[in-house]
């Protein structure tokens, strides 16, 4: 130690100082007046072994401050280094696409980063960087949950975050019938099928797993909402069964509304027409007997059954003064006509369902009692269209609000018995027409928009008069 190297300096300085000294034969000692030799070793000695020890504790004091600012420094230079590891470890969820992308990290004085979320400042410590804003951990939550986000994947709607889980709750279409998500094709591609009409979204595998379709607006049966079982096997949702006619007796009151329906457009049918509900099975045999019926498949709905009479009259031949004579050598003339025997309609469709067929079938009945010529499908099935579809229009156009507001018997009989017209029974009618007009059958639906064009253009007489001369629609 340097201090115990000075002591023993000092002391052979100190030894080398008293020395003999020799002159011939004798010695002589050192002198002792005053002080001793080795009262001077002494003090010379304590005076520096205090010197050596007060140098070595100043040597030690300074030591163990210079110690002591290494460990500070080391401490904080610690500090730094792990808020840097952190904030460069810190993993931002990357987003779906290209608008999540990551945000670089950058490095921003106190004060420039406020959270979006809690709209405080965030000091130091993890953070987030991501939808064009800084978030503390816990304040970037999922939109619909409210749950902090910590996965290191997320989804993004109208610049909001969700949990991927939360996304697909909320946004993944979901089959209207089965109620699971609806599956992705091989291409890894959403695919569903939807009715056009009512956007009802389902699997494409129902079309083929025989779920049944309510026979009236052909919406599939979801797991949640049972259909009705018809006799003949029909399905009935129960907003179409909400206004279902039964039978024939409930059927009157309607039929009687259109019946004044024609002699509002001057077509008065002469002839009382029996009219019937039937089920599907005595309306395909009634089909099947029927020569002169056009019929819509998959299924047909109503029938109007008539057949060809033939008169037979035979005049006599007269001699001089107008005397009668054998009537046999006399040529007879047939007289054909036509007589409509009956209108079967299918039982258990709504009331603006029953209503349109029967419009259609009472068409068939007028060309027929009035002796149009044999037609054309196309023609006789489009006018015959283009008068149920007047007749949907007639009654919607009387609704009023989300209620309908009808002048005819079977209306305010109908209302009165169910109370007030849902909103749905309106829709109903719109998908009938809509089922008119959409109609992609050449007979159908191209006879129908053909006949509607002549009737826009030339009014309903003037199509019907040019349809009896010509057997065409006027163009």
């Amino acid at each position: 130690m340097g201090w115990l190297s000075r002591i023993f300096k000092g002391s052979e300085q100190k030894i080398s100082e008293g020395h003999y000294s020799k002159e011939d034969a004798g010695y002589y000692l050192p002198s002792t007046s005053g002080v001793t030799t080795n009262d001077v070793w002494n003090q010379n000695e304590n005076e520096d072994i205090d010197r050596a020890i007060a140098l070595s504790l100043v040597e030690e004091s300074e030591r163990t401050h210079n110690v002591n600012d290494n460990r500070s420094q080391l401490e904080e230079d610690e500090q730094l280094a792990r808020a840097l590891e952190e904030s460069l470890n810190v993993e931002s969820p990357p987003r779906y696409g290209n608008e999540n992308a990551y945000q670089p990290i950058q490095y921003f004085p106190m004060g420039s980063r406020i959270c979006a979320g809690c709209y405080t400042e965030i000091g130091y410590g993890r953070y987030l960087n991501c939808l064009n804003a800084f978030w503390h951990p816990e304040c970037f939550r999922c939109r619909a949950c409210n749950l902090p986000i910590s996965d290191y994947e997320f989804s993004t709607s109208g610049n909001y975050p969700y949990h991927k889980s939360c996304y697909k709750e909320s946004y993944h279409p979901k089959c209207d019938v089965c109620k699971h998500f609806i599956p992705t094709n091989p291409a890894g591609l959403i695919e569903y099928r939807a009715h056009p009409f009512w956007v009802q979204k389902y699997c494409p595998s129902h079309e083929h797993d025989c779920t049944p379709r309510c026979c009236s607006c052909e919406r599939m049966e979801s797991q949640e909402a049972g259909y009705i079982a018809l006799k003949d096997g029909r399905k009935l949702c129960l907003e179409c069964l909400d206004s279902a006619i039964m039978d024939t007796n409930e059927c009157q009151p309607l039929y009687a509304d259109i019946r004044r329906f024609y002699e509002s457009l001057n077509m008065k049918l002469d002839q009382q027409i029996p009219l019937l509900l039937v089920e599907r099975q005595a309306l395909n045999e009634a089909r099947e007997g029927d020569k002169n019926g056009h019929y819509h498949m998959p299924e047909t709905r109503g029938l109007c059954l008539s057949e060809e009479l033939s008169t037979f009259s035979r005049r006599p031949r007269f001699g001089t003064g107008n005397g009668a004579m054998d009537i046999r050598a006399q040529p007879y003339r047939m007289a054909p006509h036509c007589d409509v025997t009956a209108i079967l309609i299918l039982y258990g469709l709504p009331r603006l369902l029953t209503g349109s067929i029967l419009a259609h079938e009472m068409m068939h009945a007028w060309l027929r009692l009035k002796g149009y010529r044999t037609l054309s499908q196309d023609v006789e099935e489009g006018i015959c269209q283009v008068l149920a579809h007047m007749w949907l229009e007639s009654e919607l156009s009387s609704a009023s609000g989300s209620n309908f507001v009808s002048a005819s018997s079977s209306s305010a009989s109908h209302t009165s018995k169910k109370g007030k017209r849902p909103q749905f029974e309106r829709k109903l009618g719109e998908f009938f027409k809509h089922q008119i007009e959409s109609d992609i059958s050449p007979v159908y639906g191209d006879g129908f928009r053909a006949g509607q064009k002549a009737v826009r253009k030339y009014g309903l007489q003037r199509t019907l008069h040019h349809i009896k001369m010509t057997g065409t629609f006027p163009y």
